[in-house]
């Protein structure tokens, strides 16, 4: 799915401040596996070079985009610094 709205920057700070539905924002299986191989690539970016990737997901309010190191990566979430996480459900892109 993609959002047609806006895309608010926000900084990673701000991400513990949300509400994230329960619902996939991807809806094929081919984006799906995509995604999780771009996180995948993020992470080890980020964990061997601290290089930052583009994240664009969704919150209740809408499409949000934060430059960030992704550091670790569960089955139903991303980890990014500080604890910070954002439902892997919810992510539309990596960059």
């Amino acid at each position: 799915m993609r959002m047609h709205n806006k895309i608010q920057a926000i900084e990673k700070e701000q991400i513990q401040f949300l509400h994230f539905p329960h619902e996939e924002v991807l809806k094929g299986k081919r984006e799906k596996q995509d995604r999780r191989h771009k996180l995948k690539r993020a992470m080890s970016l980020g964990n061997l070079e601290h290089q930052k990737v583009k994240i664009i997901f969704a919150d209740d309010q809408g499409s949000k985009a934060v430059e960030t190191t992704v550091w670790g990566i569960t089955e139903k979430s991303v980890i990014l610094k500080q604890s910070t996480v954002i439902p892997l459900e919810r992510i539309i892109s990596v960059s």
